[in-house]
């Protein structure tokens, strides 16, 4: 027998992020510490813990790693900078300058490590000629309102950049370059994590336009002029990036697989729907939510319970002026679908600890979850048409708060089904 359905769940959440560590899954990757110069250079969520798990190893490493405010590391040689995310400030563009004077240093003689995570495309900025910082923030803005997927936001990050899309790794050339991945992108592709600074790309000026359009994002005139020239991204084939190589050290696959794993030695029947997930949160949490539905009216008295796992990116259009990210959003969804069916608990979190813009994992779901907010005269579908899910779990006890999690193999979902008591 399980514990209460909520703190199974949180369990199982907290398994998925202990196995995507840094200090738990970097060492097996790195080499034996190199002769001669050495830099450490990254960015993103977990960029700072990368850093730390290093020096664990190395010991003090020269570099410069750039994280989220909150989510820095004491290390002894690698200085850490906390710059904004999701959407790039000052700090963030006075660091990625930084860098690339640092990697230019390298030779050829020289070893570059790249410690590269989910979050690295806010936190590496260098717009090209002629865009503002404050036209960039603006597009970005913008595109996380947009409802686009996380490879389409990308390719317009790439070529809006002087860093991303192989441009990192080009500028340590022809030092050897070594880039440590943790992904967070449905897929894996590391032309994709973090927006690919080490990893050429093989997209357009045209692919980011097209992608601005489809999803219906204004943007300044300067970017147009800059989306109408070549910009600095690498082909895939570009000798220049013959130096580096691109390792992915965690995935959310080997997540889901820790608590399925978990799940399995408690008694649960483990269902995969998928570790590369995308879609509009509300609209998957109403497929998940008749998958649910379904299993429990099929299911006897004595039967094991079904756990259905997923992960990937899902998004959400802003319809509303709440507070809400992907996973609080999918909850919401999925507990008015659901509507207080018996049986039926779920969580959704992200990994990095923070879901959206807001200082909150996620959410958490059960068949009261509806009754309570109706005792509060609270109306979920309301706050769903806002888009503010975050507000409505914290009116209901519903929220999951974590602080930073120091790792980011994105979303976790997992929807309990307990059978009927005999």
């Amino acid at each position: 027998m399980i514990e209460h359905p909520r703190d199974f769940l949180k369990r199982l959440f907290e398994r998925a992020v202990e196995v995507a560590d840094p200090m738990r899954s970097l060492a097996g990757f790195l080499p034996p510490k190199p002769d001669g110069r050495i830099l450490v250079v990254g960015a993103g969520k977990a960029s700072a813990r990368m850093a730390e798990a290093v020096e664990a190893a190395w010991g003090p490493c020269n570099g410069l790693v750039i994280t989220r405010y909150g989510y820095g590391r004491p290390c002894q040689g690698v200085e850490i900078v906390q710059a904004a995310h999701p959407v790039p400030d000052e700090a963030g563009l006075r660091a990625t300058a930084r860098m690339l004077d640092l990697v230019r240093s390298a030779g050829e003689n020289d070893f570059v490590l790249a410690l590269i995570s989910g979050g690295a495309s806010a936190l590496l900025v260098q717009p090209v000629d002629g865009v503002t910082l404050e036209e960039k923030q603006a597009v970005n803005q913008a595109l996380l309102a947009s409802g686009a997927p996380i490879d389409r936001m990308n390719t317009v990050r790439k070529h809006l950049s002087r860093v991303k899309g192989g441009q990192l790794a080009v500028a340590a050339y022809p030092a050897h370059m070594l880039a440590l991945l943790i992904s967070d992108v449905p897929g894996d592709d590391p032309a994709f994590i973090g927006s690919g600074p080490t990893v050429g790309d093989s997209s357009t000026p045209a692919d980011a336009r097209a992608a601005l359009e489809r999803w219906r994002v204004a943007v300044p005139p300067s970017v147009e002029c800059a989306l109408n020239r070549a910009t600095g991204v690498m082909a895939p084939g570009d000798p220049k990036l013959s130096c580096v190589d691109n390792v992915i050290v965690a995935a959310p696959r080997q997540s889901l697989d820790a608590a399925a794993d978990l799940a399995s030695r408690s008694g649960c029947e483990v269902r995969m729907l998928g570790d590369a997930l995308e879609g509009e949160a509300r609209d998957v949490a109403i497929l998940q939510a008749r998958q649910a539905l379904e299993i429990r009216a099929s299911m006897r008295p004595g039967d094991a319970p079904v756990l259905l796992l997923s992960g990937g990116e899902l998004t959400v259009t802003r319809r509303g002026a709440g507070v809400g990210g992907p996973n609080a959003e999918f909850c919401l969804a999925l507990a008015l679908a659901l509507n207080g069916a018996p049986g039926i608990h779920a969580l959704a979190c992200d990994t990095d600890g923070v879901d959206g813009a807001a200082e909150v994992a996620g959410a958490v779901v059960d068949p009261a979850t509806l009754a309570l907010a109706a005792q509060a005269g609270l109306d979920a579908g309301k706050y769903l048409a806002e888009n503010d899910a975050h507000s409505f779990f914290q009116a209901v006890g519903g929220q999951i708060v974590t602080g930073p999690t120091l790792t980011n193999v994105n979303d976790f979902r997992a929807i309990l089904i307990e059978p009927a008591l005999l």
